[in-house]
Parts: structure tokens; C-alpha cells; sequence
């Protein structure tokens, strides 16, 4: 595993390069305080390419690098990033029936490791993220992903909601877990277009998403623990899909 510091870009020149360049970055902090052309620019280029972007003290800076960074990190991504605009016409040139993961609020590295696992090894084509709350693409998740994550798009999106507008706009079903649910997940069809909206461990999908939904449905559970762990659920409803499409 490669060390921490080998995962940052700092200071102000070697990081505004490295976002104008295109280089996959996670995530953005700025030493509060710092104004002037440089945080606009930053700003500017950070809201166009999705990253986020944080003001934060001195000293959260001075721990990651011991004071040489002129107040401004770059966390790099170990993957490169996507746009969903760009991923779905290429799904359909392919002659495939688009199959998309939508993840909200999912910050466990573990968990999106192995949602992106089984994501790729059951025929989904991509993976969606919001810019924020969203688990970094670090060492530990490509480990857990075996390797996945290198060979399914990561789309990242301004928020979850904003993805799930643009995938029903663009004639995909959303569908999302949900215990109230009066549907089994097999009574739901599969065979067409089709994004799954999967929630983080403590809080689930989103109330706001889960209502934005074409369709909810409950995975039959026979015991009395209260819910699936997330990366179960979607290895779950991933093969359920599967089964449908290849039946």
C-alpha cells in the first residue's frame, strides 16, 4: 500500500496544475482565511469538474504534511471519475440495457468496496456518487472492491437527487429498497433500463429519493434483525436483476 502522503497534492501551484490538468481528485481543503484570485479560481474549476472543496485551519493542514502545503491540499483519487451524461449514451451504443447503481451517502470505504464488487461482477455498469458524503476511492476500498472499482465507471454528481432527475429524464426506472415496501423485489421488472438507489448503514436511502423513486420493493427476510447490511443488500438485489435479464 502506497503511503498517505503519496495520495496528496500540495501546494498552490503543484494543485491548481493538477485540477487544471484533469487529475482525478477526491476532495479540496483551503486554509480558512485565504481569498483572492486563487481561492475564485479554485472555486471555479472545482465547481465544474464536481470536487469538493473545503475551508479548513491551519493546523488540519499542518497535520497531513508538517506545514509545507501554503494552505492548499489535493486528496487524489486512486480511480478516475466520470459523468453520467457521458456513460449512459456509451451503455446504449453498446446494445445493453443500462444498469446503474445510484450510492447515497455511503461513506464506508468497506461497504462501497464491496458494493462496487459485486457491482461489476453481476453486470452493472456504473456506479454514482454525490460530490459530498460520498466514501474516497482510497487503498483500503480498492482492496475491498478486488480490484472493481479500476473497471466500473465512478460517475460523480453534484448530489444523489440531481443523478436520479437526470437518469428518469433519460427514461430509467429507479427503483429503492424500502422495509414499508408492498412489492417483493421479484415482483418487480428488471428487464428494462433500470438505476438502484442504495443508502448508507445508520439513515437507509434518503426519504426525498426514496419518494423520487418509480418503485420501491422489500427483500423477503425471514429473521428479526431490522435490515440487511448495505453491501449484502445490493450483492441481493443485483442478482436478482441478473436472474431476470438472463432467464
Amino acid at each position: 500500500m502506497a503511503d498517505f502522503k503519496d495520495q496528496l497534492i500540495y501546494g498552490k501551484h503543484p494543485l491548481l496544475d493538477a485540477v487544471q490538468t484533469g487529475e482525478a481528485i477526491d476532495k479540496i481543503w483551503l486554509q480558512i482565511g485565504m481569498k483572492g484570485e486563487y481561492v475564485s479560481n479554485m472555486r471555479d474549476l472545482c465547481k465544474k469538474q464536481n470536487i469538493p472543496i473545503q475551508m479548513v485551519p491551519k493546523e488540519k493542514l499542518n497535520k497531513l504534511t508538517g506545514g509545507n502545503h501554503q494552505g492548499a491540499i489535493g486528496f487524489v483519487s486512486m480511480v478516475k471519475y466520470y459523468k453520467l451524461e457521458d456513460v449512459l449514451p456509451q451503455i446504449y451504443e453498446q446494445n445493453e440495457i443500462p444498469l446503474i447503481l445510484v450510492l447515497d451517502g455511503i461513506t464506508d470505504v468497506r461497504n462501497f468496496g464491496a458494493i462496487a464488487r459485486s457491482a461489476e461482477c453481476l453486470g452493472a455498469h456504473a456506479l454514482v456518487i454525490g460530490k459530498k458524503n460520498a466514501a474516497r476511492i482510497n487503498a483500503e476500498a480498492l482492496k475491498t472492491s478486488a480490484g472493481a472499482l479500476s473497471k466500473i465507471p465512478v460517475c460523480r454528481e453534484n448530489s444523489p437527487m440531481a443523478a436520479v432527475e437526470y437518469l428518469q429524464l433519460s427514461g430509467i426506472q429507479v427503483a429503492s429498497g424500502h422495509l414499508k415496501a408492498k412489492n417483493g423485489i421479484a415482483e418487480v421488472d428488471f428487464t428494462i433500463p433500470t438505476a438502484i438507489l442504495l443508502g448508507s448503514e445508520g439513515r437507509g436511502v434518503h426519504y426525498t429519493l426514496t419518494e423520487m423513486a418509480d418503485n420501491q420493493f422489500i427483500i423477503p427476510q425471514s429473521g428479526t434483525t431490522d435490515s440487511l447490511n448495505v453491501g449484502v443488500a445490493a450483492g441481493i438485489i443485483l442478482y436478482e436483476i441478473s436472474r431476470q435479464r438472463n432467464h
